[in-house]
C-alpha cells in the first residue's frame, strides 16, 4: 500500500481510542514508539505519534498535526521508574530500548535532583533489568503490567513529577508527518483520527467497546483500563499541553526555535 495511505501507530493501549475502528479506512503500522520514527523519515507511513524527543532530534524534516498527542496531566500511569531502593540511593538505572521521551524525561527529572546514575539501556524486562541495575524505567502497557505485580517496587510516576516540577502537562509523543507529505492526505488522516477520539468520548457504547478491545489485547482488567483513561492518558493536544510540550522541547531537549505546525485548517 503507499505511504501516503498507511498510519504508525504504537502497540499500546494508550493510543486505541484513537486507532480502534480506524483500519477500516487506513492501513495501520504497529511499531515501538522509537521505531516509528525512523519509519516516518523513510516514507513508511503518512503520519505516526513519535517520542516528543525524535521531533526535537528530527525537526527540520517534522511537521506536527494540530490536536492530537499522548498526554498527561499528572500522573500517567505507564512510564514508571521502578527499583529496590529509593531514588536518591540508585547506583544505576535500565533505561528501555524503546522510547526516547521517557529516557530524555528521567535524566531531567534526576538533573534537577542533583543526581547523575548510571544509565544501562536494555530490553524492555522488568526481571531483567532489575537483576542487573537498582531501577528501571518501563513504558506504555508493561508499565502497567509490573505496576500492578510490583506495587512495593514503583518508585516515580514520571508524568506526575513532571506536572509536580513544572506545572503543566506532560507531552509523550506527537502526531508527526514529513514537511514534504501531501496536506490533503494528512488532513483526512487527522480529521479520521480526531474523529475516532470524539467518538471514544462522547458514545458510551463505543466507549465500552474500546475499553473491552484494551482490556482483552493487553490482559490489563477493564477496571484499570478505565482508571486510565479516565483520568491518566489523554489524547488531546490542548494550548496548555501545547505551554508543557514547548517547555520539555526546549529544556529537556534543547531544541532551539518554535514548533513547525502541518497547516490543515
Amino acid at each position: 500500500m503507499p505511504w501516503q495511505e498507511v498510519i504508525g501507530r504504537v502497540p499500546f493501549i494508550n493510543c486505541d481510542p484513537i486507532f480502534h475502528g480506524l483500519n477500516s479506512r487506513w492501513d495501520i503500522l504497529p511499531a515501538p514508539p522509537s521505531w516509528l520514527s525512523g519509519h516516518l523519515i523513510r516514507k513508511d507511513c503518512l503520519t505516526a505519534p513519535i517520542p516528543s524527543a525524535d521531533y526535537a532530534a528530527h525537526k527540520d524534516e517534522l511537521v506536527l498535526l494540530p490536536d492530537l498527542g499522548i498526554v498527561s496531566r499528572g500522573i500517567v500511569g505507564s512510564v514508571i521508574l521502578f527499583g529496590s531502593r529509593p531514588i536518591e540511593s540508585m547506583r544505576d538505572i535500565a533505561l528501555p530500548s524503546d522510547s526516547s521521551t521517557s529516557k530524555r524525561l528521567l535524566c531531567w527529572i534526576l538533573n534537577d535532583r542533583g543526581m547523575d546514575p548510571k544509565t544501562v539501556e536494555m530490553g524492555p524486562d522488568i526481571t531483567t533489568m532489575l537483576e542487573r541495575c537498582d531501577g528501571a524505567l518501563l513504558i506504555g502497557d508493561r508499565a502497567l503490567s509490573a505496576a500492578a505485580e510490583y506495587p512495593g517496587s514503583v518508585q516515580m510516576d514520571l508524568g506526575a513529577e513532571w506536572t509536580r516540577i513544572t506545572g503543566t502537562p506532560m507531552v509523550f509523543g506527537v502526531f508527526a508527518m514529513r514537511s514534504d507529505a501531501p496536506i490533503d492526505a494528512a488532513r483526512s488522516a487527522r480529521d479520521d483520527m480526531l474523529s475516532q477520539c470524539e467518538m471514544f468520548e462522547q458514545d458510551k457504547g463505543w466507549r465500552k467497546e474500546v475499553i473491552r478491545s484494551s482490556s482483552n489485547s493487553s490482559g490489563i482488567p477493564e477496571s484499570r483500563v478505565i482508571q486510565y483513561f479516565d483520568n491518566e492518558v489523554q489524547n488531546r493536544l490542548d494550548q496548555h499541553s501545547i505551554q508543557g510540550l514547548e517547555m520539555f522541547l526546549r529544556d529537556a531537549c534543547g531544541m532551539l526555535g518554535e514548533i513547525e505546525w502541518a497547516q490543515l485548517d
